[in-house]
């Protein structure tokens, strides 16, 4: 039938979630924080882009590439430029498509800019459509229908691993850059 919740703690439940982001970490191909980390370092101003709950881990990534100097914006702000050659648009697709990806991905390569799709379902049509997929594979709401395979509900496992996989790719960038910590953190704002 499904998941069984009453009978657990919440330490049981928390230690069962942690360890299924912890598995998606592990599934997840080295050759992809290669690759993503290589895209975002050659390119001269980034834009990302996620709807609903994986746009903020977007912006989560965003922040994090801004604290390493780089040149990143998010999709729909109004200080966002327009993207060109040179420059990389980062969008989120869990599932494999949203019609706002799939027009974004049209618009930045009308433009001369490379594209990257982050997702679960690398078949997926903006995956296919994206000069370069990341595969996270984790449960996504393409998935969570009938036997969930997450205790997670929807498309949160997905969602918190991005939110961890971002944060190892900004370390991966800091080294690669030569960069340190302090380096990082005199970025983040003061206006708080």
């Amino acid at each position: 039938m499904g998941i069984e919740y009453e009978s657990r703690s919440f330490n049981n439940l928390a230690e069962q979630a942690v360890g299924e982001v912890g598995a998606v970490l592990a599934r997840t191909k080295a050759e992809a924080v290669d690759n993503m980390c290589a895209e975002i370092l050659r390119a001269h101003s980034i834009a990302c882009y996620g709807v609903g709950r994986e746009g903020l881990m977007m912006k989560a990534l965003t922040m994090r590439l801004m604290h390493l100097g780089l040149n990143a914006h998010i999709v729909g702000d109004m200080t966002t430029p327009p993207v060109a050659t040179g420059d990389l648009l980062i969008a989120s697709a869990g599932p494999g498509s949203f019609s706002t990806v799939l027009a974004l991905l049209g618009v930045a390569r009308e433009a001369g800019a490379r594209t990257m799709v982050v997702t679960a379902q690398p078949g997926g049509q903006a995956p296919q459509k994206a000069d370069v997929a990341i595969e996270l594979p984790a449960q996504t709401m393409a998935d969570d229908r009938g036997r969930q395979s997450s205790l997670l509900p929807m498309g949160s496992l997905y969602e918190a691993a991005q939110l961890i996989f971002f944060d190892l790719i900004s370390i991966a960038l800091r080294e690669k850059t030569g960069q340190t910590s302090e380096q990082m953190r005199a970025r983040h704002t003061n206006l708080e």
